[in-house]
């Protein structure tokens, strides 16, 4: 069984960034996001005009803090052979329990693709501002990077 990585937000996140459960590459890292062809730190240095992709990763991690933005899976452990999250077995989801708790000022969880957008309801209901984001992935080429990023532009704005 595969384990993921622990979240990157603290109190004062208003807004926190989903995905599914980290690629090959990421947990060979310990870095969220650490394949090269992934657009997920090109794709919201974009949005928050930081030039995220080209900072070391710790960096990143502070700039996005620094924005209110936290980043986590929505899966805590699960099986899979290569990286893609058709390949997903046995999912064990996270404790969200404790989130509102943790970030009082949340407002707003977006999603990094179908995947981790399947949890979107369970948000919802929970009275977040949500978003289904197209994925970062380069396994997800049916948009091109500005379409995608045209999207992922809402990511800042907040519900009333």
């Amino acid at each position: 069984m595969l384990t993921g990585f622990p979240p990157v937000l603290d109190a004062h996140t208003r807004i926190l960034v989903l995905g599914s459960f980290p690629g090959e590459a990421s947990l060979a890292a310990s870095q969220y996001y650490a394949h090269p062809r992934n657009n997920f730190w090109r794709l919201l240095g974009a949005v928050l005009n930081e030039p995220l992709a080209k900072l070391p990763y710790e960096e990143r991690l502070t700039r996005l803090l620094a924005h209110r933005i936290g980043l986590w899976d929505v899966l805590d452990a699960c099986y899979r052979e290569g990286s893609l999250d058709s390949a997903i077995r046995n999912p064990r989801p996270n404790d969200f329990s404790p989130l509102k708790a943790r970030c009082p000022a949340l407002a707003k969880v977006c999603f990094n693709g179908k995947a981790s957008g399947k949890f979107e309801p369970q948000f919802a209901a929970a009275g977040f501002g949500t978003l289904v984001l197209p994925s970062s992935s380069p396994a997800n080429a049916s948009l091109s990077f500005e379409q995608k990023l045209a999207i992922w532009r809402g990511i800042p704005d907040l519900p009333d």
